[in-house]
């Protein structure tokens, strides 16, 4: 998946016998493929810092930041800051552990599902 394609929609989820987790992790938290490819990242590399991310994933330093923004916002990725011994400090992300991200990918689908029935529920009543 490049960085510039969208998120997959449910019926390309539904469509596909064997879904990629990526696919997966971006249509159930609306994230874009980048977003994916940053929280598998750091689920390998954690304590990264901006830097480091756009380093190894080959992108602009704001693009990195972006991403990462989304991903705090889902609750996906964590930040702390580190203090430098020079003075000032550096920003360091960690993903949350692949059970809870799975946990929370679960607790969303099961959601949006009920949601669903909801609505076929409801269709045709007057």
């Amino acid at each position: 998946m490049s960085d510039t394609a969208s998120s997959p929609a449910i019926p390309d989820l539904v469509e596909t016998d064997s879904p990629d987790f990526r696919a997966i992790l971006s249509c159930v938290f609306g994230v874009q493929a980048p977003e994916s490819r940053t929280y598998l990242l750091l689920l390998d590399s954690p304590d990264s810092t901006v830097a480091e991310l756009a380093d190894e994933l080959d992108r602009d330093r704001s693009n990195v930041n972006r991403s990462l923004t989304a991903l705090l916002e889902k609750g996906l990725v964590e930040r702390r800051r580190r203090l430098l011994d020079p003075g000032g400090y550096v920003y360091e992300y960690t993903a949350v552990p692949l059970p809870e991200a799975k946990g929370m990918l679960h607790e969303a689908l099961d959601e949006w599902v009920e949601r669903v029935h909801e609505r076929i529920d409801e269709f045709g009543r007057d």
